[in-house]
């Protein structure tokens, strides 16, 4: 996976977001969304996250991967 800086994470629009309200998992490309599938599958085990939250990134995330 590509390394993401600051500047270049601000330039991404929001709809590359798998939370674009909060900005929060970039899925530009598949290595970044298999990553946001992870951390969001962490987030859930350790109690940061609902499994609902987590559905939505997936189903997102999915869509990247599979190139739809």
């Amino acid at each position: 996976m590509a390394d993401l800086s600051k500047s270049g994470r601000d330039k991404l629009p929001a709809k590359v977001f798998a939370e674009p309200e909060k900005r929060a998992y970039p899925i530009e490309d598949k290595p970044h969304a298999r990553n946001a599938k992870a951390r969001a599958s962490q987030a859930v085990k350790a109690g940061r996250m609902s499994k609902s939250e987590a559905e939505k990134i997936d189903k997102k995330a999915d869509k990247v991967i599979k190139g739809g």
